[in-house]
């Protein structure tokens, strides 16, 4: 739903979760024409998936909802499996790390949340990388 909103301004209330897709979009960014091409993954992958996933990729928003502990304790390991992949010397002219950003998303549905902002601003900080709650 995210990801559909970024593409297309628009909210969806009914997807699949579970249905891995990938999105081209086209954006102005700066002034500058900036392609995009979006795995927006179904979180469901073995480790040697979500490492082809990881390689394949050259920004990341490691995305967790409020309302899910368990997504929330995935964010430090999948952030320290992105580095430690883009750092690899296999990886070719990766001298940098990868930008990565930190989204707690369903920040709306604050009675069923299990993630405070202040648990995200905390993570952000000890990882130094910048977060983002959204709805």
């Amino acid at each position: 739903a995210l990801t559909v909103r970024f593409i297309t301004r628009r909210f969806i209330g009914d997807y699949d979760p579970t249905l891995e897709m990938i999105y081209r979009h086209v954006a102005v960014i700066d002034g500058e024409m900036v392609h995009f091409e979006i795995l927006d993954t179904a979180g469901q992958e073995d480790s040697l998936q979500i490492e082809e996933k990881i390689k394949w990729g050259d920004g990341f928003a490691v995305v967790y909802s409020v309302t899910d502990r368990c997504s929330f304790d995935e964010v430090m390991r999948l952030c320290f499996l992105i580095n430690h992949l883009h750092a690899s010397p296999k990886r070719s002219g990766a001298a940098e790390q990868p930008p990565i950003v930190i989204v707690g998303n369903k920040k709306d549905l604050q009675f069923d949340r299990m993630v405070s902002t202040e648990d995200g601003e905390n993570l952000s900080k000890a990882l130094k990388i910048p977060f983002y709650e959204i709805s």
